[in-house]
């Protein structure tokens, strides 16, 4: 009986015609079940029997009807609102009925639908997200700046920015605002700690400044000229050095420091002009021991003259002191007649061996700049610079015979060594571009070949559109059906068009792979 029951329910089953229909079916239980996909679970809806089958079904699609309701509804209010995350637990909630709603009728759309809202509202979410961690992220890089007012004004600016940036599941959203906080009271304790001790160091400041200043005073009278000009130099550059005071008490304080020593250098002036006179008669003398020194640096009576040199330093040594300007100028110019004429006694003497050991030196240099940059992958600079270091050998001279050509072995050497690198090098790298190549034809080839499939595919769907249009059972959904199927043609042929513009440049860019052309730059390299 129970056989003969489920063959009559199947028979009935397959006459049932109505929108979805191909997303159920009828098993041997007589349970009606939504079948599985990318998107749907596979749920039972609803058992019917041969008494309720008619009416089960009839209420069933009559209840879809308040499915696409509730879509077109969301679908609205989504249209509408410019924030999408807001609608997040209502799209959630709307999955959720999908899930769980007993009705009969295309449920592919709905769930396209939901599960792109959710795919958009992820993305954003994401977004909102990577805003506000590097919000949180600001803050606590701030945590440990001493540009009080500034970081304090950054932080009122990180709460703004905030406020302003979006909406996302509040675990996340709390956990980045904590991050936020624990920054910012981290900063404004250290600014709290940092003005209370900077109050501490004006205090201690102003003490600094009392023992300067009561120094300053004990100086005041002093005859030891420089070292007393020489002190209070050093304390004024511990008074700037010394971070500021009560502004009233830092100028009381300052006014008795310049006035303590202004007395002193006042004394030190009336000092000076007393010994004016001993400088322009100490000028004369050693004015005239200069003008000897000048007769004698072209001499080439060398020991003879040598000594003369000896006895004008201690005559020069004897005399006082003259006049800091003009005393630099004659001591200059004492002791460049001096150097002139032992330069030219050294020089009588060494300039040959001078010479062939500085050829060597150069050469030196030369042959370890070539090795230092023998192994480099700077092609076109490394070639020229070597091309001029063996012009620069070709215009030293001779070095001493005892080196041998040793150096001169190396040095070219190591020339060899980096041309034959750099022959290699602009082979490999013009296999590596024709490799290349041919692997971006085959990529656009690839291209081409997906394109043309998809749009076939495409002309297939519509070919199956056209004839469900021409095939449609008369009945109360026949014009919503046909609707339909016109829409989904019309989109096809949309789809069609963009996808023929895309194999259009796809085989304009596989045309261009294949005329590409090999170009080489001045110093042979593929480029």
């Amino acid at each position: 009986m129970l056989q003969e029951q489920n063959t009559e329910l199947a028979g009935w089953w397959n006459e049932q015609s109505f929108p979805g229909k191909e997303l159920f079916y009828l098993n041997a239980s007589g349970e009606i079940v939504l079948l599985a996909n990318n998107n749907i679970k596979e749920r039972v809806i609803a058992s019917v029997t041969d008494d309720n089958k008619d009416t089960v079904v009839k209420d069933l699609t009559g209840k879809f009807e308040a499915v696409v309701s509730k879509v077109r509804e969301l679908e609205t209010e989504w249209q509408a609102t410019d924030d999408k995350t807001k609608l997040a637990e209502k799209i959630a909630q709307l999955k959720e009925y999908l899930y769980t709603v007993d009705a009969l009728g295309d449920f592919s759309q709905p769930f396209l639908l939901v599960l792109g809202w959710e795919h958009i509202i992820h993305n954003l979410t994401q977004e909102i997200y990577a805003a506000k961690l590097k919000l949180a992220e600001l803050a606590e890089s701030l945590a440990d700046s001493d540009q009080w007012k500034d970081t304090a004004m950054a932080f009122r600016d990180i709460a703004d920015k905030w406020k302003q940036t979006g909406h996302i599941d509040r675990n996340r959203n709390d956990k980045l605002w904590n991050r936020i906080e624990a920054a910012r009271k981290k900063f404004l304790d250290r600014k709290q700690v940092h003005y209370e001790e900077e109050e501490k160091d004006m205090l201690a400041n102003m003490d600094l400044k009392i023992e300067l200043v009561e120094q300053a005073e004990s100086m005041a009278a002093s005859e030891e000229w420089k070292k007393t000009a020489d002190a209070f130099t050093r304390l004024t550059e511990e008074w700037k050095k010394i971070g500021p005071t009560h502004h009233k008490k830092n100028e009381e304080l300052w006014q008795r420091f310049i006035t303590a020593k202004g007395a002193f250098f006042d004394r030190k002036r009336e000092h000076g002009s007393r010994i004016q006179q001993e400088h322009e008669a100490n000028y004369a003398v050693k004015l005239a021991l200069v003008e000897k020194a000048e007769e004698l640096k072209e001499s080439r009576n060398w020991n003879a003259t040598a000594q003369a040199y000896a006895t004008l330093m201690e005559d020069w040594k004897k005399t006082g002191r003259t006049f800091q300007e003009k005393g630099d100028e004659l001591w200059n110019r004492f002791i460049e007649a001096k150097n002139h004429f032992f330069e030219a006694k050294k020089t009588h003497f060494k300039e040959i061996k001078d010479n062939l050991e500085d050829n060597y030196q150069r050469k030196k240099e030369l042959y370890e700049r070539a090795e230092q940059i023998k192994n480099s992958t700077r092609w076109r600079e490394t070639a020229d610079e070597m091309v001029e270091l063996m012009e620069e050998w070709k215009k030293i001279g001779p070095v001493p015979r005892s080196y041998g050509d040793q150096m001169w072995e190396d040095f070219n050497a190591a020339r060899k060594h980096f041309f034959a690198r750099k022959d290699a090098n602009r082979q490999e790298r013009k296999q590596q571009f024709e490799e290349e190549k041919v692997y971006r034809a085959a990529k656009a080839k690839g291209r081409v070949g997906e394109l043309e499939l998809e749009i076939k595919e495409e002309e297939e769907k519509i070919a199956d559109f056209k004839n469900g249009l021409e095939n449609i059972t008369p009945g109360k959904k026949a014009k919503e059906l046909s609707a339909h199927l016109q829409q989904l043609i019309i989109e096809g042929g949309e789809k069609i068009k963009q996808l023929q513009r895309q194999l259009e440049q796809a085989k304009n860019d596989l045309k261009g792979q294949k005329e590409e052309p090999v170009n080489h730059d001045t110093s042979g390299d593929v480029v």
